[in-house]
């Protein structure tokens, strides 16, 4: 576990950017701030009442939908950085958690929001809020480190394919299925390499349908200006991710 500490509304984790979460370059890759958001986000969740150990006794199970990240200043590896992560509430069906990634000066690298539902993990159907109300009661503090909600990402038309993939082991997290990094490491080696290693700016994506062990992926790609969409569908067509990358 990354060490979390709580202040005030906030949770905050201190880390020294390991070499595995970096890039060619020495950049913190996209992949890699998607990790330490999801650990700390779940950490957050438990000392708040509501995280993995709570809903797993209701056989229910956070489950990350959409997310928009933007990349303010490159994060190398070794560098000491600190990341903040806070609950924001619900928002229809999602329930809003936004992440800070900063240097020890307090200047912003990563800047993030993420919208989560509750998946039933036997009928694997959301919940509904109302359904949960006595379980997530605590204080909200609206703050914001990206003000709007991540919106949907709408893939274009004129799209190429690029390649498949068999859901794997590696693939696979704690809840059955994909977990939700994999998407994002999918999309980055569906794009071209000279691509895929310069900086990112900004990063949206949708998780439309769970993907598990043994399902066929086909990927197909678009590239609109200095943008890079990626979209993932299922045999039988449907959508399973949609990426927007912005350089």
């Amino acid at each position: 576990m990354i060490p979390v500490v709580r202040e005030g509304y906030k949770f905050r984790s201190d880390i020294c950017l390991p070499c595995y979460q970096t890039d060619r370059n020495g950049l913190l890759r996209v992949t890699g701030f998607m990790d330490l958001a999801q650990e700390i986000a779940y950490w957050a969740a438990e000392e708040l009442g509501f995280g993995y150990t709570s809903l797993h006794v209701h056989h229910t199970a956070w489950v990350l939908s959409r997310m928009h990240l933007h990349f303010d200043s490159p994060a190398k590896w070794r560098d000491n950085v600190i990341l903040y992560t806070w609950h924001k509430g619900a928002d229809g069906l999602f329930y809003l958690r936004d992440f800070d990634l900063q240097d020890p000066n307090g200047n912003h690298l990563v800047r993030g929001t993420s919208s989560w539902v509750v998946m039933n993990e036997e009928t694997r159907r959301l919940v509904r809020p109302e359904d949960l109300s006595s379980l997530l009661k605590h204080d909200i503090k609206v703050d914001d480190a990206i003000e709007t909600p991540a919106p949907k990402v709408v893939f274009p038309a004129d799209a190429e394919p690029a390649g498949e993939h068999i859901v794997s082991y590696s693939d696979i997290d704690i809840i059955g299925h994909t977990n939700n990094v994999r998407y994002m490491v999918w999309a980055m080696d569906h794009i071209p390499a000279e691509d895929a290693m310069k900086p990112v700016r900004d990063v949206w994506i949708n998780f439309n349908k769970e993907t598990t062990l043994g399902d066929r992926i086909e990927f197909f790609r678009s590239r609109q200006e200095s943008s890079w969409y990626v979209e993932g569908r299922k045999d039988d067509g449907k959508s399973c991710f949609v990426v927007k990358i912005d350089f």
